[in-house]
């Protein structure tokens, strides 16, 4: 586990030592044990190690042979001693017990499909001295990031992290709105985009090849919803049971001590519970909570851990977490509001000072259909066939009369929701579920040179792509496809990475092994969710390893109680923040709808929590990487 720079000429100069290293430092979080170079007469590797396996033998770069090639990666591969045993076979010769090692050994016996056999998590770059390439590679669901910057001269410059790629002082920070306006929907910049003009995320399950100053890129692996598979309940029950099982062991593969985190929730329940089979001590598990109890499902993880004989350690987070806002947004380098970003640092700093490797749960809930929108979706289907007068004069009218608590969460203002966007043609509702501000309300929150400037955008395509390509798949299957494209990509998955590569802290999800995300693609929609129950299936298999009381219960999902804290410690930051002159400056969002929400939030008339979170961390990253 490592992060890793570099770039490559097309024309001028050769590579600059100087450069590379002061990419390099700007990741030493990333990798704080080791680092390593190379560079010729056109090319610059570099990486920083977090070392995990073959401590002693796995420095990188990491060469073929005959030195013709060199490979700077970071993540696991978790089969590539089966790979590596197959290469011998083939004659090749290995001198190091590195995973890395074996990817370019594969590189060079099957060329650009080399990442159809790998299985783990990985972001790459391979340089082939003879032919003049360079070849990246990012793993099939993203968990590894992988940015690059293509410059006009031809030139290509790669990182793991913002920092590094704007440590050289070719990449220009010139903004990109139409990322912007992205982000103000998503509360993330959906990728291929980032916030700079200049700067491109290598999406998910890609490839890119550089050679002489032209890039190809290629997508090498989609999960197909297409193809089921006929199977009884019990039978998918232990089947997906055996791959969780066995996607679990072969992340327990590690040199240095690993743990894992525990939230109280199905997904992390499930494989600390699998770890616990697995493992000879008890295991480690790490789980956080908040003073405010509507959050926090620290009652939960106690009671999991004390089933299977886990060793339990919980931290509360207080709201002064906010001292280390600063902080996040150096890491995440671009704009991000996921708020969730605070307990999921603490956490990864409080396992940091036990263990050096930690699993977890992400990824079964866009898989096994955990969001309750996949439920208000298949719902939606149905409404939508009762006669239009029906709904819009009484069901409509009488919903619309329920009273409800604007500054709470509740059954009556999620039917309100559900009816509003329920109308709506389906990519368009999926984005109303998922949006922090409304379509319309968006548009004229902006100012007019702003909304000029972005009038030809529709952030919905991010969503409409997908839900055109689920290859004819209901409504369920649709709906996971586009989440498994988008959020857990653009969302989930860099908040993790970046909360514990920034503590130095390898995360391992079971979950995103891609065998158990295509078995569960060919799974019948109505055995993944039954009726309106989320996770139906998932939730057995959890019943089988944990105390039921633990499954069936409503989702909490890793909420912060941010409403609270506008409202408390953190008004006067929140108001110095955005109501600055320079703030209300920015020519992006009018100055009286920032105001508005403001004073209304403050003076608890209304909940904008969410898109206070939005703007406020949108003007911090501008304070920190434009002004």
């Amino acid at each position: 586990m490592c992060g890793i720079v570099g770039f490559v000429k097309n024309v001028g100069a050769h590579p600059e030592r100087a450069i590379l290293e002061k990419m390099n430092a700007a990741i030493r979080h990333r990798g704080p044990d080791d680092d390593g170079f190379f560079i010729d007469d056109i090319a610059a590797l570099g990486m920083r190690r977090l070392s995990i396996i073959d401590l002693a033998g796995g420095q990188q770069p990491i060469h073929n042979e005959d030195r013709t090639k060199w490979i700077v990666f970071n993540g696991e591969i978790y089969n590539f001693q089966e790979i590596r045993d197959d290469l011998e076979k083939r004659g090749h010769r290995f001198y190091t017990k590195s995973d890395t090692e074996t990817v370019v050994h594969l590189y060079d016996e099957y060329g650009v499909d080399c990442v159809q056999h790998l299985r783990g998590m990985f972001a790459l770059a391979i340089w082939d001295t003879i032919e003049k390439t360079l070849f990246l590679a990012r793993d099939r669901v993203g968990k590894k990031p992988l940015l690059y910057s293509r410059q006009p001269n031809g030139d290509l410059i790669f990182g793991s992290e913002f920092q590094a790629l704007l440590s050289n002082p070719s990449v220009s920070r010139d903004v990109d709105h139409t990322a912007i306006d992205s982000y103000l929907s998503y509360q993330c910049v959906p990728a291929p985009m980032t916030a700079f003009k200049s700067i491109r995320k290598l999406e998910p399950g890609h490839w890119l090849r550089w050679k002489s100053g032209e890039i190809e890129t290629n997508r090498y692996w989609l999960p197909d919803f297409s193809k089921k598979i006929t199977i009884g309940e019990n039978e998918a029950i232990e089947e997906t049971t055996r791959l969780l099982r066995e996607a679990t062991k072969m992340r327990l593969i590690s040199e240095v001590p690993l743990g894992a985190f525990l939230s109280g929730g199905v997904d992390s329940s499930i494989v600390v519970a699998l770890m616990a089979e697995e493992s000879e001590k008890p295991v480690k598990t790490f789980s956080i909570g908040f003073e405010e109890q509507d959050f926090s499902e620290l009652k939960y993880a106690r009671r999991v851990a004390e089933h299977v004989g886990a060793e339990y350690n919980e931290f509360i987070v207080r709201p002064n977490a906010m001292d280390i806002l600063p902080l996040l947004v150096e890491h995440y380098g671009e704009p991000y509001a996921d708020s969730s970003a605070i307990p999921t640092y603490y956490v990864a700093k409080e396992t940091r000072k036990h263990v050096t490797v930690a699993l977890n749960g992400d990824g079964g809930d866009e898989s096994f259909a955990g969001y309750e929108r996949y439920a208000a979706m298949k719902l939606a289907e149905k409404y939508r066939k009762i006669p239009g007068v029906l709904r819009k004069q009484i069901l409509e009218r009488a919903i619309g009369l329920l009273p409800s608590d604007e500054l709470k969460r509740s059954r009556i203002r999620d039917l309100k929701r559900f009816v509003k966007a329920a109308e709506l043609p389906k990519t368009d509702r999926y984005f109303r579920w998922v949006t922090a501000f409304e379509r319309d309300f968006k548009a004229g929150m902006y100012t007019p040179t702003f909304a000029a400037e972005i009038e030809n955008t529709d952030a919905r395509q991010t969503l409409d792509q997908w839900f055109s390509r689920a290859n004819g798949s209901g409504i369920l299957d649709a709906s996971l496809l586009t989440d498994q494209m988008t959020y857990l990509p653009n969302d989930l998955l860099v908040k993790v990475d970046i909360a514990t590569m920034a503590n130095s802290l390898e995360a391992r999800s079971p979950f995103l092994d891609h065998k158990v995300i295509e078995f569960a693609a060919s799974l019948p929609a109505g055995m993944k969710m039954r009726g309106l129950q989320t996770k139906s299936l998932l939730k057995k298999v959890a019943a089988r390893l944990v105390p039921r009381e633990v499954v069936y219960r409503r989702k909490m999902g890793f909420g912060v109680p941010i409403g609270k804290w506008f409202r408390g410690e953190m008004k006067q930051f929140l108001s110095d923040a955005l109501l600055s002159e320079r703030s209300l400056g920015r020519g992006i969002v009018r100055p009286d709808v920032i105001q508005k929400y403001v004073t209304e939030h403050i003076n608890a008339e209304r909940d904008h929590a969410f898109q206070l979170w939005t703007f406020l961390m949108l003007e911090l990253w501008y304070q920190r990487f434009i002004d």
